[in-house]
């Protein structure tokens, strides 16, 4: 064994030795009843089992505690401890058959510092570490994802792969760019073998569930939420609608990004953070006058409109302010907001304000722009956005200079738009009011289509229209 092992670059003194021959007998032993390796031939076994546990400690330095996830008969950690005494290791293993074999291994070699967990790691696992090494064959996306209540700031997850594991990498950075960074990748082979390894260490950057949690409830008032007849509670189901978000100048948010990027462009509207878990905690950026609302499931999944049980941001919403047209407008285009869908309400003001139309007049007909549906679709625009409240559509001042959008107005590339002019695309469904077809224009397109949506057709129109600006 000692031969082989400095044939790999690995040199143990007497007494690590002898703990590691008596590991490899007691896995011999109990091989055949609990199946613990399928490695059976002894060169092999100290190569591809104990050489290989150990060479990661030699490629850097290992974190302490360290918990080995899906240890299986102890490995890499038990190899581990043996070479690297000082190292605190927990092995973690679900199976109780091994589970047994593990503690009775530690107790019968008399290592200390080195313990076993028996249950599933999963991200409500919470017990703090300084590092998580694993030789499973589970995705890294995957392994990140369940460490992700147990891992400290700053922990490494130590992966020994083989050598072609590049998507996996890739899909782990992907999809954890925000809270780990790849810090290690390292190519290597055991010894003078032709076995080829990979050592990817991930460092994680963001802080765990329970050190947000703990840094929350420092920072920001909670208020805890378990009954359908809180007086809170019952003001934010009244959100869901027009009257109520008129009423309280308040509305709710959905979406990672929508949130993320109202946190950081309109911190002083900030009310509260909405979360169903204590998990989900506020993200640090999140100003200190905003309080934590944390409602019962049941609760929460009513005013989660979108259905996607991530937090959601109260926010402070300006009143709009009415339309006065006699007072005449402005140059360029004002927009004429008639949609009833609260998507394509979001959509026209993101492209209103997208291509300079900067006056948005919502009519009567209109969906309230600060529906969450609405803020998802406008990407956060509708915060920043110059809204009006229009009349009807029925109703519009009959000297208006409408450019309407219809399926029998002048193609719109041959149209010469007004220095000044309201842009009028009609209702979904209903279209137009009769009269108003006068002064319209239309966007080709193939006789397959009857007709484009309605915030589709008017961004078309917003751009066309923008262009003939830079002329």
């Amino acid at each position: 064994m000692d031969r082989i092992l400095q044939s790999c670059g690995i040199v143990l003194a007497p007494a690590r030795l002898d703990l590691l021959w008596q590991y490899h007998n007691r896995l011999r032993q109990a091989n055949p009843e609990l199946n613990l390796t399928r490695i059976h031939r002894f060169e092999n076994m100290v190569i591809k089992l104990y050489a290989d546990s150990i060479l990661p400690g030699t490629l850097m330095d290992l974190p302490s505690p360290l918990l080995d996830l899906g240890t299986g008969p102890g490995m890499p950690g038990i190899p581990l401890k043996i070479a690297f005494p000082d190292t605190e290791i927990v092995l973690a293993e679900t199976r109780q058959n091994r589970v047994a074999f593990l503690e009775q291994t530690i107790s019968e070699l008399g290592l200390s510092g080195i313990r076993v967990y028996g249950h599933a790691v999963t991200p409500t696992f919470e017990q703090m570490f300084a590092g998580v090494i694993t030789r499973a064959v589970e995705h890294m996306d995957k392994t990140l994802h369940r460490i992700q209540g147990c891992l400290d700031t700053g922990g490494l997850v130590i992966f020994m792969k083989g050598p072609g594991c590049a998507d996996e990498i890739a899909t782990a950075q992907q999809t954890f760019e925000n809270d780990f960074k790849l810090r290690q990748d390292t190519a290597y082979s055991i010894g003078d073998t032709p076995n080829q390894r990979r050592l990817v260490i991930f460092e994680r950057t963001d802080a765990p569930p329970a050190r947000r949690r703990q840094q929350a409830a420092e920072k920001h008032r909670i208020r805890d939420m378990e009954s359908a007849q809180n007086p809170k509670y019952k003001d934010l189901k009244k959100l869901l609608s027009a009257k109520g978000m008129k009423k309280q100048n308040q509305a709710l948010v959905s979406g990672t990004k929508q949130i993320t990027d109202i946190i950081a462009q309109c911190r002083d509207k900030c009310l509260a953070w909405i979360s169903w878990s204590e998990n989900q905690a506020p993200p640090e950026n999140l100003p200190g006058r905003a309080a934590w609302y944390r409602l019962a499931p049941e609760l929460f999944d009513t005013i989660d409109v979108l259905g996607t049980r991530a937090p959601l941001l109260l926010v402070e919403i300006p009143g709009i302010s009415p339309w006065q047209p006699g007072a005449g407008l402005p140059l360029g285009c004002t927009l004429l907001v008639p949609f009833q869908d609260p998507e394509n309400v979001g959509a026209v003001i993101r492209s209103a304000v997208a291509f300079g139309a900067e006056n948005i007049v919502l009519l009567a007909e209109a969906a309230h722009p600060f529906h969450p549906r609405a803020i998802r679709a406008s990407g956060g625009t509708v915060m920043h956005a110059n809204l009006m409240q229009g009349p009807s559509i029925d109703d519009l001042p009959a000297d208006l200079p409408v450019v309407a959008l219809s399926g029998d107005g002048t193609p719109i590339s041959e149209f010469a738009f007004p220095r000044s002019f309201v842009l009028l695309p009609g209702m979904e469904g209903p279209g137009l009011p009769e009269g108003l077809e006068k002064n319209a224009v239309s966007i080709p397109m193939s006789p397959k289509v009857e007709s484009l949506n309605a915030a589709a057709a008017t961004a078309i129109a917003l751009y066309t229209w923008s262009q003939t600006r830079r002329i």
